[in-house]
């Protein structure tokens, strides 16, 4: 399994784990879940623990835990931050992504 965070993401995850009350056990959990404006979109948060069945990993020093059913949506992914005038947040690159909408939140499987 290989999923990628960029310097910019890596910052804005452990500012997530600061001001939303993380402690050093927290990890950044990432689904894949039905819904976006392409079909299915990137659900994460912080979480203190796995939830039963998650995968865990660690990338670029960030513990992960994965919903087993989107791992195959998530191999290869780079996670990167934006910050303009019109979004700021996660944005993800995805290579198993047939098509994904402009926000970067959502994005339509290869068959």
């Amino acid at each position: 399994m290989e999923l990628t965070f960029t310097p910019k993401a890596e910052r804005f995850i452990q500012r997530m784990i600061t001001f939303g009350g993380g402690s050093s056990a927290s990890a950044f959990r990432l689904a894949v879940k039905p819904g976006g404006c392409s079909g299915l979109s990137y659900e994460f948060r912080i979480v203190e623990s796995p939830e039963p069945g998650d995968v865990a990993i660690t990338s670029s020093g960030i513990p992960v835990f994965l919903e087993q059913e989107s791992v195959p949506f998530l191999n290869g992914v780079v996670v990167d931050c934006e910050d303009s005038l019109m979004h700021t947040g996660l944005v993800f690159t995805n290579p198993n992504a047939a098509a994904s909408c402009g926000c970067g939140t959502s994005f339509t499987p290869k068959e």
